[in-house]
């Protein structure tokens, strides 16, 4: 029966019906018609697929909204969610919706309404230090407020320059401990040999050179939170007596005879996934259960875009008041330019870039040729070179952006010192049968999402795909 305040299956004529497997997954049983069709599918090749791989883009993720809905059995109304793969932004209603006919797989349904103008106007909200209006940044500001009175541990994860010790920072400011101490350490910063000592403490003579005794980061932690940055990088020694603090609240300094009892909220942090990590023996299993008991994780910039113009004005206002320069805003062509840019240091990267202009910039707004020395050093990058090398290069070429990826080699994205347009193309830009399987197969044959990623429009790659009589599916289906 259904309940009151959850409409039904017949009245929502929902986008998206999954349901979970024993594994795990969710799996799509229903599509809407204009669904598919934004998403460059039909609805019988929709049928069955993981919602995770169909709609690995959304933001916040919907598989861990549908979790969230299942888990707390009751609808999530009105959620902002961006669907890169359709090129929209929606409200979302997730609504548990049983059983399925077998009576062992639950089903959720997903509406999706279009959000109405405003609903997601762009506005400057900052949290903590973070800025950003988009999904996902809403999702984390969301996080943030509901993990902050908890004492439970938190694993923020992101990747590098994303800003995740603001968030472990507007955790503490937002909770009961925020008139205590908030103790941050980068794990990999600290030698393997000393780190032991640095966050445990050690006493007077339990080492050659320790002259006196040492408290140690959690003791000076009492009462507060300690961020342990880069956790996945602690040695499997201090990983062991982590496991223990955590376990037992006490701590023992390195060569004492007694424990000292702390209380600290324990916030972590990794740009790597500590579920590889635990998979190749080098993070303890029961460690990861006990440090990501809550999760946060932080998008990279070029997933959230649309926060580009806050970010750039954040940073200017902060640099007028830090320089006492006029200078008030980049033109349209330089934001542009930026935006083509995929970001590999992230907002740590576009803070020190914004920075740099701001400082050689003698005009009251920073146009795109005042970034024409940076295009070019990013022009002379490599993955995993990150010299510049001499010499100024005669024709402007992609830049290929060295940030770790999921095999492959990464996304090129062609900037130039001028305007840049970021519109689809109509007519074909290297469309080879090679490019065009590749991009098949990294989208999982989404052909919207692979457009996107050969820089033409969907129209153009399906006559293409025909004209070569490519498959749409990269497991060979014939296309439409």
């Amino acid at each position: 029966m259904t309940e009151p305040n959850v409409p039904s299956m017949l009245t929502l004529a929902p986008d998206l019906v999954v349901a979970r497997q024993i594994d795990g997954r969710w799996l799509v049983r229903q599509i809407s018609p204009t669904l598919a069709e934004r998403l460059g599918l039909t609805p019988a090749s929709v049928l069955g697929r993981d919602l995770r791989r169909l709609l690995a883009q959304a933001a916040p993720p919907l598989h861990e909204l549908v979790d969230e809905a299942q888990v707390r059995e009751r609808m999530l109304s009105g959620v902002p969610l961006r669907l890169p793969e359709a090129g929209a932004t929606y409200l979302a209603d997730i609504i548990p919706g049983g059983l399925g006919d077998d009576y062992r797989e639950p089903l959720v349904q997903i509406r999706l309404r279009p959000s109405a103008v405003g609903e997601l106007a762009p506005v400057a909200e900052v949290v903590g230090g973070l800025v950003g209006s988009s999904p996902g940044m809403r999702e984390v500001y969301r996080k943030i407020g509901l993990y902050s009175a908890s004492d439970a541990a938190v694993l923020v994860t992101g990747e590098t320059g994303t800003g995740k010790e603001l968030v472990a920072r507007a955790l503490h400011r937002g909770g009961p401990r925020r008139g205590k101490p908030f103790v941050a350490v980068n794990c990999s910063a600290i030698s393997p040999e000393l780190l032991e000592s640095e966050l445990f403490g050690h006493e007077k003579g339990a080492f050659t050179g320790a002259h006196r005794e040492h408290r140690g980061r959690f003791e000076r932690a009492q009462g507060g939170t300690i961020f342990l940055d880069e956790i996945g990088d602690m040695p499997r020694r201090a990983q062991s007596k982590l496991l223990r603090v955590l376990e037992t609240g006490l701590v023992e300094r390195v060569g004492a005879e007694r424990e000292t009892h702390i209380n600290v909220r324990v916030v972590g942090a990794t740009n790597v996934p500590l579920e590889s990590a635990v998979g190749q023996g080098q993070f303890r299993s029961d460690l990861y259960h006990r440090i990501a008991v809550l999760r946060i994780h932080l998008p990279p910039l070029r997933q959230r875009l649309d926060d580009l113009p806050l970010l750039v004005e954040h940073f200017l206002g902060q640099f007028r008041r830090q320089y006492q320069r006029p200078i008030r805003r980049l033109t349209p062509e330089a934001m542009t330019l930026l935006a083509s840019y995929l970001w590999p240091g992230n907002i740590r990267e576009l803070r020190n870039v914004l920075e740099r202009v701001f400082i050689e910039t003698q005009a009251e707004v920073i146009g795109a040729r005042a970034f024409a020395e940076w295009v070019h050093e990013r022009q002379d990058f490599s993955p995993g070179d990150w010299g510049v090398r001499g010499g100024v290069r005669a024709n402007v070429e992609p830049v290929v952006p060295p940030w770790a990826g999921g095999g492959g080699q990464p996304s090129v994205v062609d900037v130039s010192a001028h305007a840049v347009s970021r519109r689809p193309s109509t007519r074909p830009r290297h469309l080879t049968a090679e490019a065009m399987r590749t991009a098949l197969q990294r989208t999982d044959g989404n052909l919207a999402a692979a457009a996107r990623l050969l820089g033409v429009h969907r129209a153009t790659l399906y006559r293409y795909m025909k004209k070569f009589d490519l498959p749409r599916d990269p497991r060979g289906d014939v296309p439409e």
